[in-house]
């Protein structure tokens, strides 16, 4: 049930979220369940149950995992706008770009801007997958989110975690690289997180060639 051989396709559990984090942090399952504070046959339980189990082990895992306890117990989701306030004393802090990748894991939700020429800005939700060290999302051919080969544009993501007053956000500037190349689609379009939340034949797959990557934090003491 916890081997680390390849995931399948589309597969969204907690034991996947988990398996594909800890081996992001090149962590094996006994120092993941060593940083979380419990022995690897009570991890075991803790995935599978999940927080319907135990929400305090749930929590330390998310923990272990530097991940929010939102994205791990659900998957990767558009954070909602904090409702607790603002809290006396945040500490600011940039991101390298190393973490900056390790931030963004393998998928989520995340926003495009591009500047259409003679038309305002936009800026447009995306499913997006992390491949390499670039970004990957889906669109129609003709759609707002379509860029032309070779524009400009920027990528945007974030999260929250309003129970523990912390959050991130990464920002991607480069250019647009159109895929065309069969296969490439065809193992991206295998991939969990690739099949697009708003539905619909979105054929267009556009890689983000990264040009500056940049991240901020903010927790508080």
């Amino acid at each position: 049930m916890h081997a680390d051989g390849p995931v399948p396709p589309q597969e969204e559990s907690l034991v996947t979220r988990c398996a594909v984090r800890r081996r992001q942090l090149g962590l094996t399952r006994e120092e993941l369940a060593h940083r979380a504070g419990m022995s690897v046959a009570y991890l075991d339980r803790v995935e599978t149950l999940s927080g319907d189990f135990d929400p305090a082990a749930l929590m330390r895992l998310a923990a272990a995992l530097e991940m929010p306890y939102d994205e791990l117990a659900r998957g990767p989701r558009e954070a909602a706008p904090g409702r607790r306030k603002a809290d006396p004393h945040p500490m600011l802090a940039q991101l390298s770009e190393d973490e900056c990748w390790r931030r963004l894991g393998t998928h989520g939700i995340g926003r495009i801007g591009l500047s259409a020429t003679g038309s305002a800005p936009v800026v447009l939700p995306v499913n997006f997958l992390v491949d390499g060290r670039t970004i990957v999302y889906r669109t129609e051919t003709d759609g707002a989110a379509a860029p032309a080969e070779g524009e400009q544009l920027a990528f945007e993501t974030d999260r929250i975690d309003e129970q523990l007053s912390r959050g991130w956000s990464v920002l991607i500037t480069g250019t647009a690289e159109l895929i065309t190349d069969a296969g490439t689609v065809e193992a991206l379009a295998t991939r969990p997180g690739a099949q697009p939340w708003a539905g619909g034949k979105r054929d267009l797959w556009v890689r983000i060639r990264p040009g500056e990557v940049t991240g901020r934090t903010i927790h508080t003491e």
